[in-house]
């Protein structure tokens, strides 16, 4: 039997429909902030990741699928979105359109070499959104807001923003230095990649995952502390802009984030989720002000983050939030004889042509496995056709769940369906997140569910 690769998964029957309404409320989210879809290829020219996320970080040194072409190009499965797009951006120049600032979502698949573990896989999906064409701090607070409201809209709770502040480029290279003299007499007490990365990117010490607990990393200068006025100015800047939006956040100087394009405000969004441990980031981020210039295109001032829908899923599977996802059926026809079983055909399109979610037997199996079936998938309606009934173009209606039936014509029948399936989800008492509805079906509790039931039809 041949198997899927190790860190890559299988995503099918209520996961993946756990998957599907992530995404759609991140459709609509963006729809609402004004971000425009964009899709990258998987795969781009190796140089595009190795300048743009940079040659010192491990997704490039250590966790990047790489491949020679047909053509002997060297390319490489995108681990991460942001260079991807910043590409696009300048191939396409976007940087001439006359809308300003450019605002993008992607959702889609990146590929890293790691060990699989909890919450880090080869294969894994990534929503991100980058602003590019923007250097205001309202900007930051803008972006920082959109995984802090979409964890809020799933059902998270005690969700978490960690800021910080690199500075600009002089803030950033004093920093850079304190850090070197403060770490290059004790580096014996340090692993093997963070000897490798002092005169490379010190900064990425302080990310180390074999060293994360270590003294000497907990003690390190601060980067808060090597800020020139303007970046100080600006880092507040972006707090008030975070109090105005009623954003709770907390100052981490520790945070630094991993690759070497970000500068100026780098955050990540936490969820106390019980069984993830210490790794409980479910969002990151930050502003990169040179990586379009770095990669061939114009000064742009540019910020972005990203989170894993998978991290997303597992935390919401963890936290037992029950999404609204549709796990029933609402006709499923049933026949016996062939000619039945050819109108079933006609019949079962009709319905779904006209919005009715339907099926029908496909293995011939008979009436009373039919029934069973039905039951399997949750039907609320049965259609059980008989060539009598057909003759007088009528169809038996059956209520799966009081057992009351009519005959209903086939003229009648799309009213009938409409009628009495609109009456059942009239009799909801709450809604799959527990809030009561008043009688136009939206939940009363003040927009703060993920029902799906604010200002819209269940």
């Amino acid at each position: 039997m041949i198997s899927k690769p190790k860190g890559c998964y299988d995503i099918y029957g209520t996961n993946a429909k756990k998957w599907q309404y992530v995404s759609k409320i991140i459709d609509s989210l963006m729809e609402k902030y004004n971000y425009g879809y964009i899709r990258t290829p998987i795969f781009e020219s190796s140089e595009l990741f190795h300048r743009g996320i940079g040659e010192s970080t491990d997704v490039v040194t250590k966790e990047t699928y790489d491949f020679v072409d047909r053509g002997e190009r060297k390319m490489t499965l995108r681990p991460e979105g942001t260079a991807g797009i910043v590409r696009s951006y300048v191939e396409n120049k976007m940087y001439g359109d006359a809308i300003q600032p450019i605002k993008l979502y992607y959702n889609g698949t990146m590929y890293r070499y790691e060990r699989p573990q909890s919450g880090r896989d080869r294969e894994f999906t990534q929503f991100g959104v980058e602003v590019l064409g923007s250097n205001d701090p309202m900007v930051d607070a803008e972006v920082i807001s959109i995984p802090v409201i979409l964890l809020s809209m799933l059902g998270l709770k005690g969700v978490k923003v960690k800021i910080n502040s690199l500075g600009d480029k002089e803030s950033r290279d004093n920093y850079r230095k304190a850090l070197i003299e403060y770490f290059k007499p004790h580096m014996t007490s340090l692993c093997e990649d963070c000897n490798d990365r002092l005169e490379k990117n010190p900064l990425r010490i302080l990310d180390c995952k074999v060293d994360r607990e270590n003294e000497l990393l907990k003690n390190a200068p601060k980067t808060i502390d090597y800020l020139n006025e303007e970046s100080k100015k600006r880092f507040e800047e972006v707090k008030s802009y975070l109090d105005e939006l009623g954003i709770d956040y907390e100052v981490d100087t520790k945070l630094v984030r991993g690759l070497d394009y970000y500068n100026h405000t780098v955050f990540e969004i936490e969820a106390s989720v019980e069984g993830f441990g210490s790794n409980n980031v479910l969002a990151g981020g930050g502003r990169y002000n040179g990586l379009v210039n770095t990669l061939d295109g114009p000064e742009t001032s540019c910020i972005g983050f990203a989170c894993g829908i998978g991290r997303i899923i597992q935390a919401l599977d963890l936290e037992e939030v029950k999404l609204p996802i549709i796990e029933d059926l609402e006709v499923f026809v049933m026949y016996v004889s062939d000619t039945e079983k050819k109108y079933a055909s006609s019949l079962v399109q009709y319905l779904r042509g006209n919005g009715f979610r339907t099926d029908t037997e496909y293995t011939g199996r008979g009436l009373k496995a039919q029934f069973k079936q039905a039951d399997r998938l949750n039907s609320k309606y049965l259609i059980i056709l008989n060539d009598e009934d057909l003759k007088n173009d009528e169809v038996k209606v059956k209520n799966n769940k009081t057992k009351e039936e009519a005959l209903v014509s086939i003229d009648y029948l799309l009213y009938y369906l409409d009628e009495h399936l609109m009456d059942e989800d009239y009799d909801m008492d709450e809604c799959s997140c527990g809030h009561d509805h008043n009688h136009d079906h939206e939940c009363n509790c003040g927009g703060n569910c993920n029902c799906g039931g604010h200002n819209e039809e269940i």
